[in-house]
Formats: C-alpha cells, sequence, structure tokens
C-alpha cells in the first residue's frame, strides 16, 4: 500500500454529493501536514476540470476517467489507490465492478450505500475474496449508517464501563432533524423496489433486520412501522425512512465483532413528536405518509449551501436492561444530514482507512473503525458523541 500513487481517489467528483466530498478535502485539509495525497475521478476529464476550479482545488489535483461501464478503467483506478470513496449510485446499478476492483486490487473502499440486498450480494460474493486480498469493503459511510452504527458502538461501550455487561435493548430515537434525503437515496430506493419485483424473495430478506448476518439469526425486532407511545422518552414515535438500513447495519456490526453487544441484541429507529394526543397525531400522520413524495432531486442535485449548512440532525441512544437501569447517549451533527454531514462523513471515513490497520472482508465503519471514527468526526467532521445521564 506504501507505493500507491495516491491516498485517496474521490470516485464520483462531478455529482453532487462527490463533488462536497472533493470540496471538504480541498478545503479542510489544505496546507496541512496531515493532507491526504488525493485525486478526482470520473467519466468526463472536462466536467472534472470545471468541478476542481469551482471548489478552489489546487490545479495540479490529478483527474482520472474511470467509467462504471469500462471495468479496465476501474481496475486501473483501484490500482492507484489506497483508499477509493464512491459517490456513484445507485450502487446495484453502477457498483458492482468497482467493488470487484478494489477486492482484486487490495484497496480499501467506502461509498453511501443504503441498499441492503446489493450489499448481502456484495458480502456473499466478496467477503472471503476480501479477506485473501486485504481489501477493507465498507458500506455505508454516510448518514445512513454511521450516526447510528458508531452511536450504538458509543453508548454500549459506556453500558459496559458502567455495568460490566452491554444493553440487551437498545433505541435510536431521531429527536430532531433539519434536511431531507438525497436525490441518490430516493434512487436508490426506486432501484430497490425494482429488484423486489424482479425477485419478489428479495423482500423477506429485506424485512429481516438480520439481512446483513449470513449465517445468525437473532431474537424477533420491533417492526418500527406502527406508531407508539414510548415511555422511556414520554413522546409518540413515528416510523423512521432509515431504519430499514440503519437496523442491519447494526445488527451486522455485532455480528463482525462476535457479538460484542450480546447475540441476544433488539435495535430499533423510531422519530420522537411530542406528548398527549398531539404527539399520537404527529405520529400517526407520518407514518401514513409518504417520506419521498415531495421530494423532486434526482441523483446529482441537492440543497444550496445555505440549506446545507443550517441543516442538523440531534439522535438519541437508550441502553435498557431488564431491571429498569438506563444508559443515554447521543450524536448529533452540524450539518443536513443527506448531504453536508454525509460528505464530511465520508471524507473522513477515508481518511480513518488509511491510518487502520485491519483486516480484509467486508465491513461497517463501526466494527472496523469504531471509536478512531468518532474521534476524526469529533475532531473534524462537526459530530458530537456525549453520554446524557
Amino acid at each position: 500500500m506504501a507505493s500507491r500513487e495516491f491516498d485517496i481517489i474521490v470516485y464520483g467528483a462531478t455529482g453532487f454529493t462527490g463533488r462536497l466530498v472533493a470540496e471538504y478535502l480541498t478545503q479542510h485539509y489544505a496546507a496541512r501536514k496531515d493532507a491526504p495525497n488525493w485525486a478526482m475521478a470520473g467519466r468526463s476529464a472536462a466536467k472534472l476540470a470545471e468541478v476542481r476550479n469551482l471548489i478552489g482545488a489546487p490545479k495540479n489535483t490529478p483527474l482520472i476517467v474511470a467509467d462504471a461501464s469500462d471495468p479496465a478503467t476501474l481496475d486501473a483506478m483501484a490500482a492507484r489507490a489506497t483508499v477509493i470513496l464512491t459517490t456513484v449510485g445507485p450502487y446495484q446499478l453502477y457498483g458492482n465492478e468497482l467493488v470487484a476492483a478494489c477486492v482484486k486490487a487490495g484497496t480499501a473502499y467506502a461509498d453511501l450505500c443504503g441498499e441492503p440486498g446489493w450489499m448481502r450480494e456484495m458480502i456473499d460474493a466478496h467477503h472471503v475474496a476480501a479477506k485473501a486480498s486485504g481489501a477493507r469493503i465498507t458500506f455505508s459511510c454516510g448518514f445512513d449508517s454511521i450516526p447510528f452504527d458508531l452511536g450504538v458502538h458509543f453508548l454500549q461501550a459506556e453500558a459496559v464501563k458502567r455495568y460490566g455487561k452491554p444493553a440487551p435493548r437498545v433505541k435510536g430515537r431521531v429527536r430532531k432533524m433539519a434536511g431531507g434525503a438525497s436525490g441518490g437515496t430516493i434512487a436508490s430506493l426506486t432501484e430497490t423496489l425494482k429488484a423486489i419485483a424482479k425477485k419478489p424473495s428479495l423482500a423477506l430478506l429485506l424485512k429481516s433486520s438480520f439481512a446483513l448476518t449470513p449465517g445468525f439469526d437473532g431474537p424477533s425486532q420491533p417492526t418500527g412501522l406502527i406508531p407508539e407511545y414510548d415511555s422511556a422518552t414520554g413522546t409518540w414515535t413515528a416510523p423512521f425512512v432509515m431504519a430499514p438500513i440503519n437496523t442491519k447495519n447494526v445488527h451486522r456490526t455485532n455480528f463482525l465483532l462476535g457479538h460484542a453487544w450480546g447475540a441476544d441484541l433488539v435495535y430499533d429507529e423510531m422519530v420522537m413528536t411530542t406528548i398527549g394526543d398531539a404527539g399520537k397525531a404527529m405520529a400517526e400522520a407520518m407514518a401514513k405518509a409518504n417520506p419521498f413524495g415531495e421530494s423532486k432531486l434526482k441523483p446529482g442535485e441537492g440543497p444550496s449551501q445555505e440549506e446545507r449548512e443550517n441543516g442538523f440532525y440531534d439522535i438519541l441512544f437508550i441502553g435498557e436492561y431488564p431491571d429498569g437501569t438506563t444508559v443515554r447517549a447521543s450524536v448529533k451533527g452540524d450539518r443536513d444530514p443527506g448531504y453536508g454531514s454525509t460528505s464530511k462523513m465520508l471524507a473522513e471515513t477515508g481518511i480513518a482507512l488509511l491510518a487502520n490497520k485491519g483486516d480484509g472482508g467486508v465491513w461497517t465503519p463501526g466494527a472496523l473503525l469504531g471509536d478512531a471514527l468518532i474521534a476524526r468526526l469529533t475532531e473534524h467532521a462537526g459530530l458530537t458523541f456525549q453520554i446524557e445521564d
């Protein structure tokens, strides 16, 4: 790896989110001694040069032409980098060949995938080969699912510190959030629905919280589909649109850690509303609403800089023991979840992968990078991790 030409290549740098990742590396690591040696990659050299100028990157920032429809270009790109960061989705349409290229080259890979059906296919197809080549394939390195994956990691570390054992029941509760899903997320959901139509058996897999833990099927989990009163928060709660991917990633992290949080872990995610009849009505309305119905965003599109900077999120985690003992923690982000914070999380995952000496395989950020990534996100990316009781 020391002989690789680049530390990081940002693939998809001409897209909306890819540009934000490149812009973050340009601005945040300018003139820093620990700045990575990085390059921008995409289908068009002219568009890459245009983006390089737009974000104020140095004129000598290398540009690499690579196209998902031309596997040879992906093989060549993967061989030049220690880490590939990719924002080119939906990944079930454009990700297969890049994952294969990184596995073959022993190159670390991180993406923003929220497509559990495709992720399971990649686990089945590449986990063993990635272990052999040393490639660290790391999915879901944005809002889905780093705040939740690392939030549970952070909470359980405190639980073990206090009580000598992990909490068997953990609740993820979105307290506040401003900023919606990205155009890429919407496109990914659309492609997943198409895949289910073609292969109905995929629906059964996706219903399971353990879809990403081959060979392990844990205890029954809450569906998260029905509004309910949560005595732990004193509020009504509504379904959370990202829960179907986040819960699967949390259980995979636990699985990869040898069930450090217990083989009996029960975990769900909901959105907090408010108290009383008003909270119940709000939760019921949210449960019936189409979370993507009002969005007209297409892949490559996104909110303005002002909208990104005014966005934020605040997630509460509650660990519960059978005797009523609890532990509470929170994860907060200082930008909108779908773009501003996600782009910083992906970039810092790439930096963390440079320092990580872990084994190859198909990973989650929590299982592979854990405390090291929490430290990076806290120092650089506007996230805060706090114990609340």
